[in-house]
């Protein structure tokens, strides 16, 4: 299974990552149930209708989580 959920993240990337306010992916569980989860800096319906909802068998999830920033500290 993490081979077939890596490649739909990968997949998913390549879908919205040049979205502007798309914050980045990841693999993740929604109910106990693998996942593909895509962060976004800002609610905004139109980036959410530009991100897939299914992508295999996988289901698509959103979340508004803000700008991903890097600890300077390493």
């Amino acid at each position: 299974m993490s081979d077939e959920i890596g490649r739909a993240q990968r997949e998913v990337t390549r879908q919205v990552m040049g979205l502007p306010g798309v914050a980045g992916t990841a693999q993740g569980l929604h109910r106990g149930k693998p996942c593909i989860k895509v962060y976004l800096e800002r609610d905004d319906s139109r980036l959410r209708a530009a991100v897939p909802r299914r992508v295999g068998a996988f289901p698509v999830h959103v979340e508004v989580t803000g700008t991903f920033r890097r600890d300077p500290r390493g």
